[in-house]
């Protein structure tokens, strides 16, 4: 039986994550929902997650507007940058003219200290002491004037890097000004997505399912071994551990691995780059990963894990990009009981060109989407990751390239839909901060 992913997780792509994203910029400042609770992310309704929609579409909206005013005060500021009466461009022009008269200057005092040397070595041997005297002044004036021409030359070229520095600085502020308004706008755009496909899930769990599974925080899915960096065209191996931490057997364990990338619109469908597949040690024939979803784990006892082979194969073709996996498990019982992991571990990895060298890389580290179980037993379980929220802030610290093509894999498990969103489109944006 597959299970559906538990609310908890939509919860946390579709409540928190407009909280974290649109309070990046003040701009955004009113936009944040105002009855988010530690209470109502625990446990949500249908009308809470209809206005997290809601209010992620109006923080979208606004966004756009405050997109395309400012894009309008930075073609501005270009605009008066490049007109000769501006402040700094006119101090700048005439720090440039000073410094090429002060080179001029120094031109001529040079090739005037070449003259007074000429004129010594010409004297006659029979010239007389005043000739001589006249002569050596003339040069040690020359050379002095040469001296003061030089230290002039140098303040002036000084004084013209510096103003034409002035300028350019100006232009990179109004650059960055635009940066932040695109920036705004596709946090809020991650918002929307999160928070519609969160409320969509919400939806569906309600109509199929007529029963609610808690989140369990000592069940735990751990991915090792997935690089940071992947190069079309090659394979990668990496496992993933199931752990039952808890004191309870757990009847059936499922476990789900998406492997996802997006641009501005969204997830992208391009299953036909990339091939993820598992195996295990009662299955040892490689099969491909269907929907997000991997039925092999079985039940485990009380303490007990599993461990399961992955490997993802890019063809040739995949452009370059951005992405990252993400990791949960649920599990079923025959009494009725069911849960699952709190929220989803995201593992992120940049995709290079074929023919690429992937450079210096290591191991993905997850960011986990979990906290400590009230009342539970205390302890982390192996395989585990730190017990550290998702949405408290991890995602924006992340960064790389916004300018190559992205794509993305799988996506059949709507849960990790709206933390992909969320999570992707924000770092596509975060390298062209840097």
């Amino acid at each position: 039986m597959k299970i559906r992913r538990a609310l908890a997780t939509a919860v946390a792509a579709a409540v928190t994550a407009p909280v974290m994203l649109l309070s990046v910029t003040p701009a955004f400042a009113d936009t944040k929902p105002a009855a988010q609770t530690q209470e109502k992310q625990s446990k949500p309704t249908i009308k809470d997650l209809e206005k997290a929609a809601a209010d992620a579409q109006k923080a979208y909206e606004e966004a756009v507007k405050a997109r395309d005013e400012a894009q309008i005060t930075v073609r501005k500021a270009f605009e008066e940058l490049s007109k000769d009466s501006h402040p700094l461009v006119a101090a700048a022009n005439a720090a440039k003219q000073a410094a090429k008269d002060a080179g001029t200057a120094k031109d001529t005092a040079d090739q005037a200290v070449i003259d007074a040397k000429a004129a010594v070595d010409a004297l006659p041997e029979d010239a007389t002491e005043e000739q001589k005297t006249a002569a050596a002044t003339a040069l040690s004036e020359a050379e002095a004037t040469a001296a003061t021409a030089a230290t002039a030359k140098t303040a002036a070229d000084t004084k013209a890097a510096e103003t034409n520095d002035a300028v350019q600085d100006a232009r990179v502020a109004a650059a960055r000004a635009a940066s932040v308004a695109d920036r705004a706008l596709d946090d809020a755009l991650a918002a929307k997505i999160a928070a519609d496909a969160a409320l969509a899930q919400a939806k569906k769990e309600a109509e199929e399912e007529g029963e609610d599974c808690e989140p369990e925080n000592d069940l735990t899915a751990e991915v090792t071994g997935l690089p940071t960096k992947l190069v079309a065209g090659t394979t990668t191996a990496f496992s993933l551990r199931v752990t039952n931490g808890s004191d309870r057997p757990m009847d059936e364990v499922i476990a789900y691995v998406g492997v996802h990338a997006t641009d501005k619109s969204g997830l992208k469908d391009t299953g036909k780059f990339f091939r993820l597949q598992w195996s295990s040690e009662s299955s040892p024939k490689w099969k491909n990963v269907k929907d997000d979803y991997i039925d092999a784990v079985g039940a485990l006892k009380p303490g007990a894990r599993t461990d399961l082979k992955m490997r993802l194969t890019l063809d040739k073709a995949t452009p370059a990009g951005n992405g990252v996996a993400f990791i949960a498990a649920d599990f079923y019982n025959e009494d009725g009981s069911c849960g699952g992991t709190p929220g989803a571990d995201m593992y992120e990895f940049d995709v290079k060109a074929a023919g690429s060298k992937p450079g210096k890389t290591e191991d993905a580290k997850p960011k986990p989407a979990k906290t400590t179980k009230p009342g539970g037993n205390g302890h982390t379980p192996q395989g585990s990751a730190s017990a550290t929220p998702a949405t408290n802030g991890s995602l924006a610290a992340t960064g790389s390239s916004s300018a190559t093509t992205s794509i993305a894999l799988a996506g059949g498990a709507a849960v990790v839909l709206g933390a992909a969103a969320v999570f992707v489109v924000r770092r596509r944006k975060a390298g062209s901060d840097a």
